[in-house]
């Protein structure tokens, strides 16, 4: 199975502990879905904890599928990870990482590792509309979190395949 990478890194003006906290907040996955994504959450899961199960319902064309992510590596104030037990790509691992950059900033790094389903096909067919549609998810993510702790970060993305 063939994986692609998916970065993006931004200058926060806040501490990681707080970015972190921010994130662990209920509601968090809420406030970073944008108002033109069709996503329903089922069950946040119960906080940021190594082996917590978040469960989203995600569409995909005409039908609405579930999505459930496992939470591990949770390290308080610098990372978490999400991966995909059950959901529309073949393989999903989301890592969430708030690097300190001094005592009142940060960089908040997002790098997704997938793999669709179908193999060549599905890369294919979908490859590039999978990957214009996490440009647009985590700029609106990187956005959001820069405005609600000021507007001296910086958004920018780096791209990895």
């Amino acid at each position: 199975m063939r994986t692609e990478r998916f970065v993006r890194r931004s200058r926060i003006p806040a501490s990681a502990e707080e970015v972190y906290r921010w994130h662990a907040e209920p509601g968090a996955f809420q406030r970073l879905t944008p108002p033109w994504e069709p996503v329903e959450v089922v069950d946040e899961g119960g906080g940021l904890r190594d082996g917590v199960l978040v469960e989203i319902r995600v569409r995909v064309g005409p039908f609405r599928l579930p999505w459930i992510a496992r939470l591990s590596d949770c390290q308080p104030g610098r990372s978490f990870r999400d991966t995909q037990v059950r959901g529309p790509f073949a393989a999903w691992q989301h890592t969430h990482r708030m690097e300190p950059d001094g005592e009142s900033a940060c960089w908040l790094e997002d790098r997704v590792e997938y793999a669709l389903p179908l193999g060549f096909l599905g890369r294919w067919f979908g490859g590039w509309f999978v990957r214009r549609k996490l440009e647009r998810l985590f700029e609106y993510r990187h956005r959001v979190t820069v405005a609600v702790f000021g507007t001296f970060g910086t958004v920018g993305a780096v791209g990895e395949r």
